[in-house]
């Protein structure tokens, strides 16, 4: 199944079943009243799942194009990210291979929805793109083995990281960087993982303007997504709805030369096979745009 969050034409937010191909999308199958969120129908396991196939046959309430999406899931108690874990990133930034995953956060309300623009910041003009596999946890875990990892695995969806280079690198910590507003794109649905057995054998590519600018298969991962959900479990208790970032491939914006960041009136694709297409506009953060 692909079930996203959206807000529909009454302007309800509500979490659905989206109906057609991963290329063609169609219609929306309403699963509110009973669950107004997706992290509330992951929350009630095996039961929010068996209610979602019961309704799979339903007449769509909206149709997709007519929705605005929502982040996934769109209030995650914790979004933890990934930094540096695909080899061929690495050795673009010239980095040593991390003995352990480079785990950093993102808060909720940086997020934005497919088909929903990134905003690149007032106060900065290098805004990067980071395709990245987002991970959603299903069930409330601690200490989880690899061998058992999967397990407690919900589904996936396409991520872009977006990176405010500047200021994630005013000093070791990337967290400046990556939690300004709409600057992290995650959608445009979640593909149960009943339907991708074996993700690792999935591809990734990132498209600016229509040009490919990041291209991987997802088993070039250093830490894959089991060795990921065992230490990220061990140092916090995950819990249904948590989002965990994989990291991004090599070809990010910040080593062409010269560096391609992402400007007002770019668009930006991230594709996952298997999964679908994250696209998203980009937008300047106004002016005047300031909370006192």
């Amino acid at each position: 199944m692909k079930l996203t969050s959206y807000i529909g034409s009454d302007g309800r937010e509500s979490c659905g079943i989206v109906t057609g191909s991963i290329d063609a999308p169609e219609g929306i199958i309403d699963l509110g009243p009973r669950y107004t969120s997706l992290r509330d129908l992951i929350a009630d396991g095996a039961d929010g799942l068996a209610y979602a196939k019961s309704r799979a046959d339903a007449a769509p309430a909206i149709a997709f194009a007519d929705a605005k999406l929502l982040p996934v899931v769109p209030k995650p108690d914790k979004i933890l990210c990934v930094g540096v874990n695909f080899a061929s990133h690495v050795k673009e930034t010239g980095r040593e291979t991390p003995d352990k995953p480079m785990i950093f956060m993102r808060f909720a309300e940086s997020q934005t929805g497919a088909h929903q623009d990134m905003l690149c910041p007032k106060v900065s003009e290098r805004f990067d793109y980071e395709g990245e596999l987002a991970v959603i946890i299903g069930k409330r875990c601690r200490y989880v083995p690899e061998d058992k990892a999967l397990d407690y695995v919900a589904g996936y969806s396409c991520y872009n990281d977006g990176s405010v280079r500047d200021w994630q690198k005013h000093s070791q910590q990337f967290g400046p960087g990556k939690n300004f507003p709409q600057t992290g794109a995650f959608g445009p649905w979640m593909v149960t993982a009943d339907e991708l057995t074996d993700i690792s054998a999935q591809s990734l590519k990132t498209r600016l303007n229509g040009q490919e600018v990041q291209t991987a298969t997802l088993d070039d991962l250093i830490f894959d997504v089991p060795a990921l959900v065992a230490y990220c479990s061990s140092f916090i208790t995950l819990e249904p709805g948590d989002v965990i970032i994989c990291g991004t491939t090599g070809g990010v914006g910040a080593f062409h030369n010269p560096p391609l960041w992402m400007k007002e009136g770019d668009t930006v694709e991230v594709e996952i096979s298997g999964i679908g297409i994250l696209r998203n506009g980009i937008a300047k953060e106004a002016d005047d745009f300031d909370i006192v």
